[in-house]
């Protein structure tokens, strides 16, 4: 066995072990968190591969949509300007994952940051609420004109809560299957908001990418963490992308950032986690915070 696969399967085993106590409490996981190394370093450039989606990018992607919805988001809120400086000084830092959305309105601010990076050497998500496939289409036009490139890396469907949601919206599927054809997008999947949703995602064989919210306590997820990991690892089995975030809470574990990022690298699941900096100092920590994870 290869060193890596060693430290990877070590860290993956650790990250059970946390899990194996189904009475363990937040308070008690975090002090666990804290006490134990993980078995393997990590970096936040470190160039990781989503799934079998053939796509390969920085571990750490850059979320722009912090509170993010009618188009505006606490990253948005730095101006054009203010937010491509912030994904800029990711990039130089070696992160080369943009994680946008519509509803976050950062597609402007994501295409002013294009104009200074070479565009293959990024990869760019972002995510529609198209329920539709007339709308689907209009959004990956539009997408591309706001963004000011030919193609999509990742497009996802937006918060998807049914568990019926890959037989109500085939539609929508079927429209991003064929741009995936055409080359539009380079993968496609969806971020799921209840449990239900995940479980549908899981053993759907179109969903190629799952955007899922996970972090130790439990906050602003779909489930408990351990019955979220458990659908998480069926979605790894069959290789897909999984991309975790609400890694910090949306908030409820900023003073326990070392723990939630220490918990998102130990479970052996995800390929890549979004985290939304909202200054250069706070972006830089992140990274140094996963390095001395």
């Amino acid at each position: 066995m290869h060193r890596r696969e060693f430290l990877v399967r070590s860290t993956t085993a650790l990250g059970a072990t946390w899990f194996t106590a189904k009475k363990l409490t937040s308070k008690n996981l975090l002090a666990a968190l804290a006490s134990q190394p993980l078995p393997a370093k990590f970096s936040a450039a470190e160039t990781v591969a989503l799934g079998s989606t053939g796509i390969k990018t920085s571990r750490l992607a850059m979320g722009t949509g912090t509170i993010g919805s009618g188009h505006h988001s606490n990253q948005t809120a730095l101006g054009i300007k203010g937010l491509s400086d912030l994904l800029l000084n990711g990039y130089d830092h070696g992160l080369r994952f943009f994680d946008a959305a519509d509803s976050y309105g950062s597609h402007p601010h994501v295409a002013e940051a294009l104009k200074h990076v070479q565009r293959d050497k990024v990869t760019v998500l972002t995510k529609t609420w198209a329920r539709d496939p007339a709308t689907a289409r209009a959004d990956l036009d539009r997408f591309r004109r706001e963004l000011g490139t030919d193609y999509l890396d990742i497009c996802l469907m937006h918060c998807v809560t049914d568990p019926d949601w890959t037989e109500r919206f085939k539609g929508v599927m079927d429209v991003f299957s064929e741009a995936k054809q055409k080359g539009i997008i380079r993968a496609h999947g969806c971020s799921c908001h209840s449990i239900e949703a995940l479980r549908a995602a899981a053993k759907s064989a179109w969903v190629e990418v799952d955007l899922a919210r996970i972090n130790p306590i439990g906050s602003h997820m779909d489930a408990d963490p351990q019955t979220v990991v458990s659908v998480l690892r069926e979605m790894k089995a069959a290789g897909k992308a999984v991309i975790g975030m609400k890694i910090l809470g949306q908030g409820d574990l900023a003073k326990r950032q070392d723990e939630a990022i220490k918990y998102a690298l130990s479970l052996g699941v995800l390929d890549a986690f979004t985290i939304g900096a909202e200054s250069k100092s706070e972006q830089e920590d992140l990274i140094r915070r996963i390095a001395n994870a």
